[in-house]
């Protein structure tokens, strides 16, 4: 196999090791971490490691190729970044660093409304290819105002997140004070000067702001008014009221992220959605849930032919990626593995970690001697 990545971390749990090594604690703590005791976070990474596949070695086998049609758009690859916020906290300009990546790759990228790069700019990398992803705004001026700031950016698909109703309790958020409003305490400053690639990097590219928002801020807002700002710009808790008009609204393809249940994703159908993605928001949300891999199955099995059915949440690599596809998605997103992958090799770090998930999974599928992505389900043991 002909190597396209830096064979000096050739897994995700290298540029995980490399990346706590590269940014402060506190920036690591927040991009690592889950909710409570972070019982659902790992539990979303156990329990995929228990879905199992069996290979056919004595069969007609023409080769495998990765290439997924999702949306009608043909893909490298059946997965994409994940939205992420405060990508830029984590590693300066990793938001444009990962766009470029997929989009020289090929693959979605999600840009999230609370991330630090702007719609337009990531639309201007992507050529207008890249997704976006709406925290619901509590009053209808700003939601029409953000969707058609998308849909002059020509992005093809927009997402909407259903779960986050209230934001997770996450302990090491607390303690490192990245809770609203942030604050850097000697600690954390400590920590910056014991980083000097991540402080000399956030110096060139500038302190991390939500981009998209900025035209919407109070010029001169300071931290302590962040989470006022916040609490009376976005209202999280969807229902059929709010996605009506934004279904009416966008023209494109429309898909609701955060789906666990049955229930949620029938009324997705009903309300015209072109496809969920089953997601725990990364375990950062409920640590009492199931994994995703969970719902996945149920949801795939009762409407994936009536819907788009997408999964993310603890995939860390090819072979998880395999699992879950096998196990009922379309098509999968990543978030951690990426940006791991961008604090531990900066602007480099975004085309590795695409190369080597590729490689994966790739190695994958032609040990079990499948052909094709859609053909992995006839691989799962049940």
């Amino acid at each position: 196999m002909a190597l396209k990545f830096n064979d000096k971390y050739p897994s995700i749990d290298d540029l995980r090791t490399k990346a706590q090594k590269k940014i402060p604690n506190f920036a690591f703590e927040y991009l690592d971490g889950g909710c409570n005791e972070d019982v659902n976070r790992d539990r979303n990474i156990s329990d995929l490691k228990d879905v199992l596949l069996k290979p056919e070695y004595i069969r007609p086998y023409n080769g495998s190729t990765l290439k997924t049609k999702l949306f009608g758009i043909e893909y490298d690859a059946p997965f994409g970044v994940a939205p992420v916020g405060l990508q830029g906290l984590m590693w300066p300009n990793s938001p444009e660093i990962l766009a470029k990546a997929a989009f020289e790759h090929n693959l979605p990228f999600i840009l999230s409304t609370v991330t630090t790069s702007s719609i337009e700019r990531i639309s201007e990398i992507t050529e207008g290819k890249s997704w976006f992803q709406l925290y619901h705004p509590a009053e209808n001026s700003l939601r029409d105002d953000i969707i058609k700031r998308a849909e002059a950016a020509e992005c093809p698909v927009l997402v909407i997140l259903c779960d986050v109703p209230t934001f997770g309790f996450r302990p090491r958020d607390f303690r490192n004070g990245l809770a609203m409003p942030p604050k850097m305490t000697l600690k954390n400053i400590l920590q910056v000067m014991g980083k000097p690639d991540w402080a000399l990097n956030t110096l060139i590219h500038g302190q991390p702001a939500f981009k998209t928002l900025e035209k919407y801020m109070p010029k001169g807002l300071d931290l302590k008014h962040l989470a006022k700002f916040m609490d009376q710009t976005f209202s999280g808790r969807l229902n059929e009221e709010k996605i009506k008009p934004i279904r009416d609204m966008w023209k494109g393809k429309l898909v609701l992220k955060g789906v666990q249940s049955l229930a949620d994703t029938e009324q997705a159908i009903k309300l015209g959605l072109d496809g969920v993605i089953v997601s725990n928001h990364g375990g950062r949300q409920l640590d009492a849930g199931e994994s995703t891999i969970k719902p996945l199955g149920r949801i795939a099995e009762k409407y994936g032919d009536q819907i788009e059915v997408m999964m993310d949440s603890g995939l860390r690599g090819g072979p998880d990626i395999a699992r879950a596809i096998a196990t009922g998605a379309s098509f999968t997103f990543m978030g951690r593995p990426f940006m791991y992958g961008a604090a531990a090799l900066g602007k480099k770090g975004g085309d590795h970690t695409m190369h080597l998930l590729k490689a994966e999974l790739q190695q994958v599928m032609e040990q079990l001697c499948c052909e094709k992505i859609e053909d992995l389900p006839n691989c799962l043991i049940k």
